[in-house]
């Protein structure tokens, strides 16, 4: 799962988005076997059910990376501040800032230099930051950048020439599997120069009962997540799902690391969207929804040294579920 936020306000994508938007879920709907595109569960409504996702009993990964940031602040942002020249902190995916806003707040107390770039493919998100944390951190520096992640790093590259460091936290690496994961980094790497670092979240490899069941809550709201995909289909290019008729279905395969999802049509049917597209689903066919990769220490370290970076730090949370590594650019 990728990047939380508190949002108010309705979602008005503009004129492009949205037609980008009905490209890729009539592409994705078209494709055998029909996929539909994580990086959508994100409108309004979707952020604040994955807020809810966040604070539900067996969703793990939030509470210890957030333990990284609260409990490691000092550890980290020594880490980052390097030489103590002035840096770009560019978020991925930034979300509602709450895990990144202990480090914002160290910076800010020893007095460094920095500016902080918040980089989300929901205007909500950056609308939401630019306005809230001024507010709440007194001093902060702020330009936030809504687009897609390796567009809006050539904007932030376009403003300053600083050392840039890029977080990409909550394991949002994970929402790819270990090859795209891999040539996402290669791409990361390309948009830095040499010295830039990135602080990333993995998500590792534990008892597979823990990890199916952050992603099949007993409650159901990891269900009404990803059925709200179709809910903003229905509302955004006017189709006519029926919720009802589609069951949330969980995996994880402990061998390589893959926690999908799945939203599995109960009988056969027909879904027309925007009056002209037709998509028939046969009984118990499935939708690809998301992937929750998980790794090694090891896996993470090899990924580092494939993309052109050096692992240089692992911080992790006590009981060592979740890794916050430290890269540079090389």
């Amino acid at each position: 799962m990728g990047s939380p936020a508190i949002i108010f306000g309705a979602y008005s994508p503009s004129k492009t988005k949205k037609e980008q938007f009905y490209k890729d879920v009539i592409t994705g709907l078209k494709s055998m076997p029909k996929r539909l595109s994580s990086k959508y569960f994100y409108d309004a409504k979707g952020d604040k059910i994955f807020q809810e996702i966040m604070n539900c009993e067996e969703y793990y990964p939030t509470r210890c990376e957030l333990e990284i940031f609260s409990k490691k602040t000092s550890e980290i942002c020594d880490a980052i501040i390097g030489e103590g020249d002035g840096f770009d902190l560019i978020e991925l995916g930034a979300g509602d800032a709450t895990k990144s806003s202990y480090l914002l707040q160290y910076l800010l107390d020893k007095k460094v230099d920095f500016t902080y770039l918040p980089i989300d493919i929901s205007q909500n998100v950056i609308n939401y930051l630019d306005t809230n944390l001024p507010a709440k951190l007194p001093g902060l520096r702020i330009q936030g950048l809504n687009g897609e992640y390796f567009e809006m790093l050539k904007q932030a590259a376009s403003l300053s020439n600083r050392r840039k460091v890029v977080m990409f936290l909550g394991s949002n690496i994970g929402n790819m599997q270990t090859n795209e994961a891999l040539e996402f980094c290669k791409t990361l790497r390309n948009h830095l120069s040499e010295g830039d670092m990135v602080l990333m979240g993995f998500d590792l490899k534990k008892n597979p009962k823990t990890i199916l069941a952050a992603y099949n809550d007993k409650e159901g709201i990891t269900k009404r997540f990803n059925l709200n995909l179709l809910e903003r289909i229905n509302r955004e290019l006017h189709a006519d799902f029926h919720l009802s008729k589609f069951e949330h279905y969980p995996t994880y395969d402990p061998e390589t690391g893959a926690c999908r999802s799945f939203l599995i049509s109960l009988e056969d049917q027909e879904v027309t969207i925007n009056d002209k597209e037709h998509i028939r689903f046969a009984k118990d066919e499935y939708i690809y929804m998301e992937i929750s990769q998980k790794f090694t220490v090891l896996q993470t370290e090899q990924i580092a040294e494939s993309a052109g970076f050096k692992a240089i730090d692992c911080i992790f949370d006590s009981k060592k579920w979740f890794l916050d590594a430290i890269w540079v650019a090389e």
